[in-house]
């Protein structure tokens, strides 16, 4: 399958939709971004998705009665988009494993670490406090485990003396959008699946995630 339509799931700025956006109308991702959902309406990236002239939803889990009915409505949205592929850019809620199991294949997620290292919050509060030399981030197929889906590609940056979080995040966050397009770019040129045992590109098994090089792209 040519993965030609992308709906991005936003909780925030919206920085890594930016970054997806600015590929769109570069050329170098041949795809649609067909539609934009948010858990926030005060999300500062539906402003920059109508701006883009994307559809927008906002879903907001206060008005509804328990996680199910959210995740029934929400896999509702994803549908309208008809999209091919569905991008967790930021999206800061857990999805249950009905929605999952709905899209499986096609939902991928932008974690702020060198998976399996770190999966939850304080990724780089954590990795400082361990003492790492590098610290990272992953884009994953997203399964019923938390953080726990086969890993497709990452980057990598050191550890710099007197990085704190924000220091390490800031230093990451621009790799971390080159990542996002680089593996969305993946998708429109090669088959990728997630199987049982791991990630297939072009039906051959990664036997480890794809680097992000410096120049952007992904090399095994």
């Amino acid at each position: 399958m040519t993965v030609q339509r992308v709906t991005a799931l936003i909780s925030g700025t919206g920085s890594n939709l930016r970054a997806l956006i600015d590929a769109c109308r570069s050329g170098r991702l041949p795809v649609e971004i067909s539609h934009v959902i948010s858990n926030r309406a005060d999300a500062a990236g539906l402003q920059l998705a109508a701006r883009a002239g994307i559809h927008c939803s906002v879903l907001e889990p206060g008005v509804f009665s328990n996680r199910e009915s959210y995740d029934a409505a929400l896999a509702e949205q994803i549908e309208t988009g008809q999209p091919d592929l569905v991008v967790l850019a930021g999206f800061m809620r857990i999805l249950g494993d009905t929605l999952v199991d709905r899209f499986n294949g096609r939902l991928i997620n932008l974690h702020p670490s060198l998976l399996p290292l770190y999966r939850g919050t304080n990724t780089y509060r954590r990795a400082l406090e361990a003492g790492d030399s590098e610290h990272g981030a992953s884009m994953h197929f997203v399964t019923a485990e938390l953080d726990g889906g086969p890993v497709i590609a990452q980057v990598r940056i050191p550890i710099l003396p007197g990085d704190d979080p924000p220091r390490l995040a800031a230093r990451l966050s621009p790799r971390e959008h080159q990542l996002v397009v680089a593996t969305v770019e993946l998708f429109t040129r090669h088959a990728v699946e997630c199987r049982d045992d791991g990630v297939y590109v072009d039906r051959a098994r990664l036997t480890q995630p794809l680097q992000l090089e410096a120049d952007g792209l992904l090399a095994p």
